[in-house]
């Protein structure tokens, strides 16, 4: 019997060394998120988009004025958001052989309008997607309450009627677009 006693105990011990041990570790992962917002111009994927060229080549651009492709901005931003149009000064810069050189303002002369929209919010009033608004160098609003995203674009598309009491040249300025969170 002892025998038979002892191959049992070896038994039993077997089992006891084929039994599983674990041992547990936890971290903790934060996610520190801040406000983040970007606005570019999906075209040259930047902030600064490519010069838009509007030729006045007939009597007619003249008379009706000249509009140009449409431009498509692009917002990314983890909140809600607004965008604002202004141009960085009241008149045009001048470049040409007139001297003095003249002076014309963007008030009356430069105007957008706004032809698609995906960005969740609403095209703010005077600007519309079919009628043209004019410009100014006073920031005024173009897109309000838009929804957060990684893609909420628009576009943007500009018309110019400068009329007949301009001499040829080039006449320049910047449009400014301004993204603000809510």
């Amino acid at each position: 019997m002892k025998k038979v006693f002892a191959i049992a105990a070896l038994t039993i011990a077997g089992f006891a060394s084929k039994a599983q041990v674990a041992s547990t570790a936890t971290q903790t992962v934060n996610l520190n998120l801040s406000n983040a917002i970007e606005l570019t111009f999906t075209g040259s994927g930047t902030a600064t988009g490519a010069a838009v060229n509007l030729a006045f080549n007939t009597v007619n651009d003249y008379a009706n004025g000249v509009s140009s492709s449409n431009q498509e901005l692009r917002v990314r931003s983890n909140k809600k958001f607004g965008v604002t149009v202004r141009t960085n000064n009241a008149n045009f810069s001048y470049t040409g052989s007139t001297t003095p050189a003249p002076v014309m303002p963007v008030s009356g002369v430069l105007a957008l309008r706004v032809p698609a929209n995906a960005t969740g919010g609403a095209i703010a009033s005077p600007f519309s997607a079919t009628a043209y608004n004019g410009l100014s160098n006073t920031a005024a609003n173009l897109i309000t309450n838009a929804n957060n995203g990684g893609n909420q674009t628009f576009s943007i598309q500009y018309n110019a009627t400068p009329g007949f009491a301009y001499p040829a040249g080039t006449y320049t300025v910047d449009v400014v677009y301004t993204a603000t969170q809510l």
